[in-house]
């Protein structure tokens, strides 16, 4: 009887010994531990999301010292969404559908496009951004004209991407020509080496291969390879919540203009650049821009300037031209008007330190009337449309702007709205009357395409 007991008692406590262990297992693995959440329930308890990307230009850089680039600042915007902060991970591009398959990352952004291959590994959420496949070359090397001109040419991509697929597909289809794949080289050093004529032809998607046109002006886009395709991020197969997440973040980013606000702050009007002018820009910067470069950099800290955007406000202002002269008589590297020198405390607009010292003063004085913009970029765009049409017409157009329920403390609303000023129908209900309105959208556009290349290069 004892012996039966005994048995039993072993048996007993081996069963709870045995149940204690799978207790312990389950709580391992319960929410208190975090393991049994669900992705999206485990971002929102640790108050972290990890986006996968990779370096460049067109997604993620550093500039001086703070994180940046358009999926970037996308991703910065769904953490916010969520209520989070955001964590990078750059594993390098064959390695993001590794990491994200080994839960090392919650999502990639990365300028994917949707292809049935990748399709197979992972979903995608609502695309962002339609981009089409072009060939890239050097000015001075003659481009196919179709893609049946492909034959005997060599070209060179990135393992991986959508561009391997597609030459894949372009091979399999018969036409003779070669293709060589480099391992974890940004598409833009590829650009880089057209440019320098290392090597003969790679492909870019149309936002990155015109980007890349204002820091490399020799290179030209070709024909396109493919028909237009959606870029998306992506998540893993079985995440159904995280996919629901981010699909809510662009619903909401394009519903309120966020997304196209982030378009515009990278791609805007990239197509419409001159490469002839974007050359000139280049060979100023080694030229003109040294002469002046002291000076703006003093002038810049002063008042907490970046001094690569005031070198690009002074280029488009007189390219570097201390004795460059506008129609309406204004004057010298910064194109100051009489008033404004005398406001500004100089004696002569044509003398180069007296003429920079003046403009970035008065585009400071600009930026403060914007201070209740809570936006730093914004209120610099405000700030430089003020400059170039006068503070008074700035704000005609934020009221018409507010009349038109546009959001008045966005730049997007007064692109639409500052052209207006040209009609009758709208200015003559302002105070400050007629302006020739699409002028300081341009001269922005303008300032902040000579920023962006000045932001890439090293200038001694």
């Amino acid at each position: 009887m004892k012996k039966k007991y005994f048995n039993y008692f072993i048996l007993t406590n081996l069963i709870g010994l045995l149940s204690f262990f799978v207790f312990l297992s389950v709580l391992i693995h319960n929410k208190e531990f975090g393991s049994d959440l669900s992705r999206v329930e485990r971002i929102k308890k640790t108050g972290i999301l990890r986006l996968i990307t990779n370096n460049s230009i067109n997604t993620y850089y550093y500039y001086n010292g703070q994180p940046t680039g358009f999926e970037y600042d996308l991703a910065r915007e769904f953490a916010k969404f969520l209520n989070v902060d955001l964590d990078i991970v750059t594993p390098g591009w064959n390695n993001m559908f590794p990491y994200l398959e080994q839960g090392k990352g919650d999502f990639i952004a990365s300028g994917l496009a949707i292809t049935s291959k990748r399709l197979e590994k992972v979903n995608f959420s609502i695309p962002y951004m339609t981009i089409q496949q072009h060939m890239v070359h050097h000015k001075l090397v003659f481009g196919p004209k179709n893609i049946e001109d492909l034959t005997f040419r060599t070209l060179h991509v990135r393992r991986g991407t959508s561009y391997h697929s597609r030459l894949e597909e372009i091979k399999k289809s018969g036409i003779d020509f070669n293709y060589i794949l480099h391992d974890n080289i940004p598409t833009e050093e590829l650009i880089r080496m057209v440019h320098d004529r290392k090597i003969k032809f790679t492909v870019a998607d149309n936002n990155i291969a015109y980007l890349n046109q204002r820091y490399y002006p020799d290179i030209r886009i070709g024909i396109p390879l493919q028909q237009k395709e959606s870029l998306a991020w992506a998540v893993n197969k079985n995440d159904s919540q995280m996919l629901e997440q981010i699909n809510k973040f662009f619903l909401y980013a394009n519903k309120t203009g966020k997304l196209k606000q982030i378009v515009d702050k990278y791609y805007s009007n990239i197509e419409d650049s001159d490469p002839f002018d974007l050359k000139r820009f280049h060979q100023r910067i080694k030229t003109r821009l040294p002469k002046y470069k002291k000076i703006i950099i003093t002038e810049s800290i002063k008042y907490g300037f970046d001094w690569k955007l005031l070198a690009a406000v002074v280029y488009q202002e007189s390219h570097f031209n201390p004795n460059a002269k506008s129609f309406t008589n204004v004057r010298g590297l910064m194109q100051v008007t009489i008033v404004t020198a005398e406001e500004m405390g100089i004696e002569n607009r044509l003398k180069p330190s007296q003429s920079i010292k003046a403009g970035i003063k008065y585009l400071d004085k600009m930026i403060k009337k914007f201070d209740y913009l809570e936006d730093d970029y914004e209120r610099i765009l405000f700030a430089l449309a003020s400059y170039n049409i006068g503070y008074g017409h700035v704000t005609d157009a934020i009221k018409i702007a507010k009349a038109m329920n546009l959001d008045e403390t966005k730049w997007q609303s007064l692109k639409t709205t500052l052209p207006l000023l040209s009609k009758s129908k709208y200015y003559k209900k302002t105070k400050h009357g007629y302006a020739r309105g699409w002028e300081p959208v341009q001269y922005v556009d303008r300032i902040l395409t000579y920023f962006d290349i000045l932001k890439q290069k090293e200038i001694y």
